[in-house]
């Protein structure tokens, strides 16, 4: 099922985006562009987000590096 209509985005993509460390709708928007357009996606995106596990907040809550860690486990690094 679509996601986001003006990208062609669909609800598999935001989840694989999720799993690779994509944790927040920004975050979303830049790896496949959701969001970015009329912005009617951002709740359901948000939705599918959930408060779920995320390898970028487990890793701030210890203290770690984020960017260095996602990046060497094959994660998306966040542009700065």
């Amino acid at each position: 099922m679509f996601v986001c209509s003006c990208f062609g985005v669909t609800e598999q993509q935001v989840k694989d985006h999720a799993a690779n460390g994509a944790c927040t709708p920004r975050q979303i928007a830049s790896a496949c562009k959701a969001g970015t357009d009329c912005g009617s996606c951002v709740r359901r995106i948000q939705a599918l987000l959930g408060r779920g596990a995320c390898p970028r907040r487990e890793l701030a809550e210890q203290g770690k590096p984020v960017l260095a860690e996602l990046d060497a486990a094959g994660g998306l690094p966040e542009a700065a």
